[in-house]
């Protein structure tokens, strides 16, 4: 691990898919990061077309003076890419999920907790969403009391080549649209709530000829009585980001999502105050705020958090190996809760 007296962090990636290529503006944009390396056993490309050294096998990256890995590639690889990693002393972004399983996460912690200081931050990036950012200030303010309940919808309408993406390979992925995407609403779940001890689930395969799960249906509750409802589909044929939160004086709907094909929607942050018969006019419809948001900035923002943590060495605390863990022991119990269907 390479001294970090000039604040300039050297980075590189390992797998230059659809995330690879995104890390990759994110390095370039960030003042304190320099990419010094890509690998892609795939790419055909060479060292003057990017203007860094191209590997095909990882380890040969690893072997360089680099200081941070970003891991971009399909679930099966992830783990090992990041032990290695770690195992050399390299910090590590990797993509959500952190693996196939919850095995593979805490091999995983057990490599991170066996070579500190080097860190380790996963990509929930949906936390870093400025709609999210507003509403948990929201929240945390105190003003509308305490979260009651939550209510999430996340799913995308699957598409010419759904079935034949690796994302649906149960040998690659290990698991269907609830790891793939659902697993971002669950993260914010626990973002609002903390840790849920009750878990209900339901998964089905209802219309894609693919071998896991293409809806997912949940409900979890915690020990502070509050209930979270989660629905994850690849069958919606309109992609849809949701989530309700409702709470004692209040309400809060994040609705459409900032991404590269603008296809969500429009992110947007509705607020609205409880009002009884006698402080309305319009029994059922009390007063909302709606606020929009333009601007995609949860990408360089959670990197500037990682990179925040290694140059004055302190802990990941947001998107760390824990949330990883709880998240993906969350979506276990969801598998295992249905009888009728196993992943």
């Amino acid at each position: 691990m390479n001294s970090h007296t000039s604040n300039k962090l050297k980075a590189g990636i390992v797998g230059y898919g659809y995330m690879g290529k995104i890390r990759e503006t994110v390095v370039e944009e960030h003042p304190n990061l320099e990419l010094s390396g890509i690998c892609d056993a795939n790419l055909p490309l060479t060292d003057a077309d990017f203007g860094c050294p191209i590997f095909a096998d990882y380890r040969d990256l690893l072997k360089s003076d680099v200081d941070v890995i970003f891991v971009c590639t399909p679930n099966a690889f992830s783990p090992e890419i990041v032990i290695d990693s770690l195992n050399r002393k390299k910090h590590v972004f990797c993509e959500k999920p952190p693996g196939r399983t919850v095995n593979d996460i805490k091999e995983i912690i057990e490599a991170e907790e066996a070579n500190a200081p080097a860190k380790l931050m996963f990509g929930f990036n949906h936390r870093y969403h400025p709609c999210v950012n507003e509403a948990k200030v929201l929240v945390d303010s105190g003003r509308f009391g305490k979260i009651l309940s939550l209510r999430g919808v996340y799913g995308k309408s699957g598409g010419l080549g759904f079935e034949d993406s690796w994302r649906n390979k149960k040998e690659i992925s290990g698991g269907g649209i609830l790891l793939d995407q659902g697993i971002h609403m669950m993260d914010l779940f626990r973002l609002f709530c903390g840790d849920f001890q009750e878990v209900k689930g339901f998964v089905t395969n209802s219309y894609w000829n693919i071998d896991m799960e293409d809806n997912a249906f949940a409900m979890m509750r915690n020990e502070q009585g509050q209930v979270a409802m989660l629905h994850s589909s690849a069958t919606l044929w309109k992609h849809t980001f949701r989530l309700e939160v409702f709470m004692e004086k209040g309400y809060f709907v994040i609705s459409g999502l900032l991404s590269k094909t603008g296809s969500y929607g429009r992110e947007t942050l509705v607020v609205g105050k409880r009002q009884f018969e006698d402080e309305t006019f319009a029994l059922g419809n009390p007063r909302e705020e709606v606020t929009y948001f333009d601007r995609d900035l949860s990408w360089i923002t959670e990197v500037s958090d990682f990179v925040d943590c290694i140059l004055n060495d302190k802990c990941v605390t947001s998107s760390s190996s824990t949330d990883a863990l709880r998240v993906m022991e969350l979506i276990d119990r969801i598998y295992n809760d249905d009888t009728k269907y196993k992943v």
